[in-house]
């Protein structure tokens, strides 16, 4: 039978499958809920049929690119213009005709790669779209790219040129990553850190977990390892999955970091 992609309806993750797929690895995995009424997948007819999306230019070099309507987690993709090649950091959980050709307009896309598997999204489209493009994923986090092919596997740190560093973080994922971005003093920060917002987009407090909706703790030794490896980044805003924060740069950082660090381990929602 041939294979088909298949999008997760609860979280968005997607599956290439040769049938309806049986269950969802990132469903069933504690970081994430359970479908409440049973699994449900959709085909990439359905999808294409009922969503679409678009992009906002977040900075001259950067752009954003989300489904509507929601589709899953609901995630977001980063394309980061640069002239050594553009960079699409996380994927939107499906990109419409019109957001690929924005994409191709803008240059196209280098390089792809991703912190973890709830930054996936639709990573597979941009492959797909872009075959020569390399698409970088850290080693320990491979058993979920089954969607798509991994060509640039690293460990440690993986330079991608233009002032743009991948690097292992792991925690709230044992592979997952973050991207330094040295120019324009970002750090795309995967899930290391959730930023509640309000309507307007404006960050209101910050957290870090392993498990966001079970409010599970990250230990001492994951929040240690987080810290060692954003204290040497200079960045003056955050970029998650899911939110923009230019309100949160290193030392906002580093002060969540530490306080969680002085008391046990819990969830505690910093206000900023």
């Amino acid at each position: 039978m041939p294979l088909s992609f298949y999008a997760c309806a609860n979280c968005g993750f997607w599956q290439r499958y040769f049938a309806t797929p049986p269950d969802c690895p990132v469903c069933t995995d504690v970081r994430n809920d359970l479908p409440p009424d049973g699994w449900r997948f959709l085909a990439l007819d359905e999808v294409a049929a009922t969503h679409a999306g678009g992009w906002r230019e977040i900075a001259p070099d950067l752009v954003a690119f989300a489904t509507t309507p929601a589709l899953g987690l609901a995630g977001m993709g980063w394309l980061r213009l640069s002239e050594g090649g553009n960079v699409a950091f996380e994927a939107a959980p499906y990109y419409s005709p019109a957001m690929l050709d924005e994409i191709a307009r803008l240059g196209g896309v280098a390089v792809i790669a991703a912190s973890h598997a709830h930054g996936y999204g639709a990573l597979w489209q941009l492959q797909a779209a872009y075959p020569d493009a390399a698409l970088a994923i850290q080693v320990d986090d491979l058993a979920m790219t089954k969607a798509f092919r991994v060509t640039a596997p690293y460990d440690d740190i993986f330079d991608l040129g233009g002032g743009l560093v991948l690097h292992h973080v792991a925690g709230h994922y044992v592979g997952q990553a973050a991207l330094h971005d040295t120019y324009g003093r970002r750090l795309f920060c995967g899930d290391m850190f959730k930023v509640d917002q309000d309507a307007a987009g404006r960050s209101l407090a910050v957290s870090s977990h392993k498990a966001f909706h079970k409010d599970i703790p990250l230990t001492h030794r994951e929040l240690r390892r987080y810290r060692e490896a954003i204290a040497p980044l200079d960045f003056d805003a955050l970029l998650t999955p899911f939110e923009h924060a230019p309100e949160i740069g290193r030392e906002v950082a580093l002060r969540v970091l530490d306080a969680a660090l002085a008391r046990p381990p819990g969830v505690v929602r910093t206000p900023l």
